[in-house]
């Protein structure tokens, strides 16, 4: 009756000035016939809209039946959401029930088991409340973090943190109360000091255990940027290979390398309760690469591809390995972590990525869903097509040098060859080029190195400092063959004969392909994630997220960078800082990439350089020397440091204010010695890289530089800052 009433108010506007009309009407044609019309009575005009008496009613009807489909349609949708309410409410109080009667059954006879099928069982009604905000029944998800399974794992985050330099650790959730608990551990934001990457790459000294750590080693760990390394001595053991998957982690690190481990640290800093879990195809816990090519050929123990520790150039030892074996959860425990932690799930490769339901599928079909994920798959090594195409005898007698395990296998081989042949300039080329010749003077090992260019990394020096290195490698026993194209390799007689495009030919027992890196891309098909066509590599945004929950970092991420435009950096210093700042983006820090990351390269124990920026043989340089001493050489850099991983990242005050050399500073001028000295690369006039050959420790005034971005008219008083001519 209410709504009858209503709607006649609203349509009785309409029918009071088409009665009017109606009227009007009717004089009109009275006065026209020459009389007076007779009254003509309102209660036989007409009372609707103007149109006629059929279409009144129509519209009368067509407004009835809007009013009662819309009342009968809100009864439906009130009584739904009542009864799905009933349902929730008894599903949650019937689980409550199962759990209590099931919690006298041992746990750790099989947990990930248990915890699986329970976790199934229960987020089946998950999707539709959790993920949509569409359902709207806001007392589900309270009435799950109150389940016992959900309260027993709320205290476990919340408890003492572990120190800021444990790795954090992507782990398996709580059993049945995953989807809930999860936003607390990404919400939760904890102490404000984040991981230096020095610390990345320099273990503290006390390894620390998964279980609660001393509350005193989280401030020695921040406060020391280059701690001892020797703790990191055995974490040879991988974790074993019949460990569970576990079926959730609050966060997902993809990828054992350095940025994966980086961001570890980094989460961990932020949230000490945090449970990370790092899934890697390799059979090693996270370990760094720089050694790979560099300190560990030069080690005298005969012993070195098993124990893989090695001396520094400043002669402290220490192992490749970020961290040893106890310092990491056991993947099939993390989620009963009290502290949370890092566990590693080694020899397992994920291979789909299902981002709109925050899970991934692995090689052995099992999958693992998650909050927050971070992309760090780094990198494959390419290969000449001549030698894929060559045939399995070739590829059998070929190394793609990337892993510990062609480490391994190059040293073997080595060993037991008379020649080698290294295809390549850049430079993980020179370096292994420059190791293998040191050892040919203690064996009968004949070094062959060959590339395309005018001499050694011609593509990153100036010509005339190229020239020069080529020397220097000549000198450490390599024979250069410069210039060289690779038209076929065939195996015969048990050889490898390299037929080059201008004729010449090259027999030799074993090669080494160093012609660069592939970003590995292969999950963003399934992910649906932009890859860069220019430089390669996942697109990412100026805080590295390629999505709203996925970040990506170190090799295989394409960022911008605010100074000098998009890139894709290759290089262990990237790889630390990314990491750690996706870390902190993952905990909640909403920060840019602004940093200038370094690399560096040592060609043996007395000839090195740093460089940042872009440094392309094809731009403009200036360079400005001066004569070297004993204290400019890679070993007396790392003696006075104490560090033999030169990654800068932390360290940005030091260049604020710079003393200049009062001594004046030279220009190059091309002679046959270039001791140590500053190479501007230039672009438009305004310097976009530096090179510090044999300059040291100086790393952030040429990040300012850059950074500053201005013209300088006078190069030469820019190297002053540098402090080259000191002694």
């Amino acid at each position: 009756m209410l709504t009858c009433r209503s709607v006649w108010r609203k349509l009785a506007p309409l029918a009071r000035p088409s009665s009017a009309v109606c009227r009007q009407s009717a004089r009109r044609a009275g006065l026209n016939n020459g009389r007076i019309p007779t009254c003509v009575p309102a209660a036989h005009m007409s009372t609707g809209p103007a149109g006629g008496g059929a279409d009144n009613v129509k519209y009368a009807l067509m407004v009835g039946a809007a009013c009662i489909g819309g009342l009968t349609y809100a009864y439906l949708t009130v009584k739904g959401d009542q009864q799905r309410y009933q349902e929730r409410i008894t599903e949650i109080a019937s689980r409550s029930s199962k759990t209590a009667t099931e919690e006298p059954a041992p746990i750790q006879s099989e947990p990930p088991a248990a915890e699986v099928a329970e976790t199934e069982a229960v987020s089946e009604p998950e999707p539709e409340a959790a993920p949509s905000p569409e359902e709207p029944s806001p007392p589900a998800p309270e009435e799950e973090v109150l389940s016992p399974e959900a309260e027993a794992a709320a205290p476990s985050e919340t408890t003492a943190p572990p120190p800021a330099d444990e790795p954090a650790v992507e782990a398996a959730p709580e059993e049945a109360a995953a989807p809930p608990a999860a936003p607390v551990v990404e919400e939760e934001a904890s102490p404000p000091s984040e991981p230096s990457p020095a610390e990345l790459t320099e273990p503290p000294p006390a390894p620390v255990v998964e279980s609660e750590p001393a509350a005193a080693a989280e401030p020695a760990a921040a406060e020391s940027p280059e701690p001892q390394p020797e703790v990191v001595a055995e974490s040879v053991d991988s974790t074993p290979a019949s460990l569970k998957v576990p079926s959730h982690a609050p966060y997902l690190l993809i990828g054992g390398g350095t940025a994966s481990f980086a961001a570890a640290r980094s989460i961990r800093a932020r949230d000490p309760g945090a449970r990370v879990l790092i899934v890697t195809d390799e059979l090693d816990l996270p370990y760094m690469r720089p050694p790979l090519s560099k300190e560990l050929w030069f080690s005298d123990d005969p012993s070195v591809t098993e124990t893989l520790r090695f001396k520094q150039w400043n002669g402290k030892e220490r192992s490749i390995y970020f961290q040893p074996s106890s310092f990491y959860v056991n993947p099939e425990e993390l989620d009963r972590a009290e502290n949370g932690g890092v566990a590693v799930l080694t020899g397992k490769k994920v291979v789909h990525m299902d981002v709109r339901g925050n899970k991934v599928k692995l090689d052995d079909d099992s999958e693992i869903s998650y909050d927050k994920c971070l992309i760090a798959t780094g990198g494959v090594p390419r290969n000449l097509q001549v030698i894929e195409r060559a045939g399995e005898e070739v590829m059998k007698k070929t190394t793609l040098f990337r892993k510990v395990e062609d480490f391994k296998e190059l040293d073997k081989v080595s060993r037991s060859i008379k020649s080698i042949t290294i295809i390549g300039g850049g430079f993980l080329g020179s370096e292994l080029a420059c190791a293998l010749g040191r050892r040919s003077a203690e064996s009968d090992l004949e070094v062959v190195q060959m590339f395309p260019e005018k001499g050694n990394m011609g593509k990153v020096l100036p010509e005339y400092l190229s020239n020069w290195t080529t020397e220097k490698v000549k000198r450490e026993g390599v024979k250069i063959i410069s210039e060289a194209l690779v038209k076929s390799v065939t195996c015969k007689d048990d050889k490898l004969e390299i037929q080059l495009k201008d004729g010449r030919s090259v027999t030799t027992d074993h090669i080494v392909a160093a012609v660069g890196l592939e970003p590995n891309v292969d999950l963003a098909k399934s992910a649906g994630l932009e890859v860069d066509s220019d430089f390669g590599g996942f697109r990412v945004n100026a805080e590295l997220q390629a999505r709203s929950n996925i970040w990506v970092a170190g090799d295989a991420a394409c960022f911008y960078d605010i100074r000098l435009g998009r890139r894709r950096v290759e290089h262990h210093d990237h790889a630390v800082v990314s990491g750690r700042l996706a870390g902190e983006n993952m905990s909640g820090a909403s920060k840019p990439y602004w940093h200038q990351s370094m690399f560096w390269s040592d060609l043996g124990p007395d000839v090195g350089y740093e460089a940042i920026g872009i440094v392309d043989s094809s731009l403009p340089t200036v360079g400005v020397f001066a004569k070297a001493t004993a204290n400019d050489t890679p070993r007396a850099a790392t003696e006075k440091s104490g560090t033999g991983i030169r990654s800068e990242s932390e360290t940005e005050d030091t260049a604020m204010s710079p003393v200049a050399s009062v001594t004046p500073a030279l220009p190059v001028n091309h002679k046959d010695e270039y001791g140590k000295g500053v190479i501007f690369y230039l672009r438009d006039k305004v310097v976009v890289g530096i090179i510090l050959w044999n300059v040291f420790n100086r790393m952030p005034i040429a990040r300012k530089i850059i950074k500053d971005g201005e013209e300088h008219a006078d190069l030469n008083e820019v190297a002053k800052l540098f402090n080259i001519h000191e002694d």
